[in-house]
């Protein structure tokens, strides 16, 4: 089913050429910041698509959104589209037996990234080959008739589009047009054609009858019509991509702008092989940073190395600030663990850090949201999210250039899986990082400061700064375990 080149004649076809052929050599970027519009772009593109849909995804779940697109994407093949689905093994969450239920359909392929051998006992099996199965396809892309696509930090998940009940993230992806998705198309083919992606149907001895496939789609089906009947669902289709995609009234911002991305074989080769990774193109911008280095990680472990770099970049003259979660925000506790050792090292280098609180989410809400949208926007059913996290990816290097992918600053994203993301030289769209954040940052995160040698974090709580002497609003649990995994030699997997 392998597809190359960009089809032309289609209808998605039709509305971007004229748009990119009066920007010659420039790509269109479209920021997806509040969930709504990021599952809406995903959705008008499944069912604008006439020749191919190539997703490629770390987590897949089995939740009401995984669910909802996952029906797009059938009735996309049903009307002909080649659909190609790339997903991680370790991320997944449907069985095999849907896998293949959904690979059986005869204009769908599925193929899982560095698969697991035993796929019954699937802790077993990635416990009995650890030194691979640690390493992952983090990369996030959606690419439709190879005209337009979407790269970012979302995973496929309720928490990732405000459509939770309990936990959602704030998060970014980029929607584009123009040349970037033909780097886009050839970064999945990289992937899709590698020895590490393996079809779903060599993995498992299952196979699918059309009967079987009947009673899962019919489940499906039955899903699917109960989620478009909800509140949420009825946000999503009013969004404002929505609204501007049906009207060709989408707002690009238009520079050039490229794909950096890991080689697939950096999961087969040793981690200081640095050769195929990406990592080493964004520390080039690092250190061409004057001015201003703004950086949005929501797994931020700085290492020596890494405290080292910014501190350079200090040294320099350029402010280097850092927005990453708080303990009481962040969902990976191990990663905290291995943030906090560095916290005092890189606050005397003269960096700027900032710890997003677990309550930005009704803050956001209440204020229209901003460069990262809403984290709760409403949830499957309209009830509103408790919780939220950060988990956006986005760099800004003097407000000119800016990047967005699925890269987080910490050793995993360097050394062990694979990411991928946009690079663009667009002042206009860069500097709305910065700008928009800290707009806001007073009330969406706490300062960590130096009090001498202690650590306190500044608060804005109404009118009133506050100042916490420890980790603010985490649960003794989380301390505890904070404190336990510090002591113990894992920073290289975090």
């Amino acid at each position: 089913m392998k597809q190359t080149g960009n089809p032309g004649g289609t209808k998605l076809a039709a509305a971007v050429e004229p748009h990119v052929a009066a920007h010659p050599g420039q790509s269109g970027l479209h920021a997806l910041a509040d969930g709504r519009d990021a599952l809406a772009a995903r959705l008008v593109l499944a069912d604008a698509a006439e020749c191919r849909l190539d997703v490629q995804y770390f987590i897949w779940n089995k939740d009401m959104v995984g669910r909802v697109l996952l029906e797009r994407l059938l009735r996309a093949a049903d009307r002909g589209v080649k659909v190609r689905m790339l997903l991680d093994d370790f991320g997944t969450a449907p069985s095999d037996a849907v896998l293949l239920a959904i690979d059986s359909h005869p204009n769908i392929e599925v193929r899982m990234f560095n698969p697991i051998a035993i796929r019954s006992l699937r802790m077993l099996g990635i416990v009995a080959d650890f030194r691979r199965t640690n390493r992952r396809m983090h990369n996030k892309s959606f690419i439709a008739d190879g005209q337009a696509a979407i790269v970012g930090g979302r995973n496929i998940g309720n928490e990732y589009f405000g459509a939770s009940d309990a936990y959602n993230h704030a998060d970014l992806d980029l929607a584009v047009i123009g040349p970037v998705v033909g780097e886009i198309s050839d970064a999945f083919e990289l992937y899709w054609t590698h020895r590490t992606a393996v079809p779903i149907s060599k993995l498992s001895p299952q196979t699918t009858t059309s009967e079987e496939f009947a009673v899962k789609r019919a489940g499906l089906i039955e899903h699917y019509t109960t989620a478009v009947q909800s509140e949420y669902a009825d946000t999503v289709r009013d969004s404002e991509f929505a609204r501007q995609f049906q009207d060709s009234a989408v707002t690009w911002f238009w520079s050039r702008a490229t794909i950096v991305n890991d080689h697939p074989e950096k999961v087969l080769t040793c981690s200081t092989k640095t050769e195929t990774h990406l990592a080493p193109k964004l520390r080039e911008l690092v250190d061409t940073t004057e001015g201003e280095l703004f950086l949005v990680s929501p797994y931020f472990v700085a290492g020596k190395n890494g405290v080292a770099l910014l501190a350079g970049a200090r040294q320099r003259g350029a402010r280097v600030v850092v927005i990453t979660n708080s303990l009481a925000s962040t969902n990976s506790v191990p990663v905290h663990s291995g943030y906090r050792r560095y916290r005092r090292a890189l606050l005397e280098a003269g960096v700027e850090l900032y710890e997003i609180k677990p309550t930005a989410s009704s803050r956001r809400r209440r204020s229209g949201g901003g460069w990262f949208g809403s984290m709760g926007s409403g949830g499957s059913m309209g009830a509103g999210s408790s919780g939220s996290s950060l988990h956006a990816k986005a760099f800004a290097f003097d407000r000119g250039i800016g990047f967005v992918g699925s890269y987080n600053l910490d050793p995993r994203s360097s050394r062990l899986n694979t990411e991928m993301g946009v690079v663009f030289e667009c002042p206009p769209l860069a500097k709305r990082l910065p700008e928009e954040s800290e707009s806001d940052l007073a009330h969406t995160a706490y300062r960590v400061e130096l009090d001498g040698r202690r650590l306190v974090w500044v608060a804005h709580e109404g009118d009133k700064e506050v100042r916490y002497k420890s980790e603010p609003k985490a649960s003794l649990r989380k301390r505890f375990k904070v404190q336990v995994l510090s002591l113990l030699p894992i920073e290289w997997m975090l």
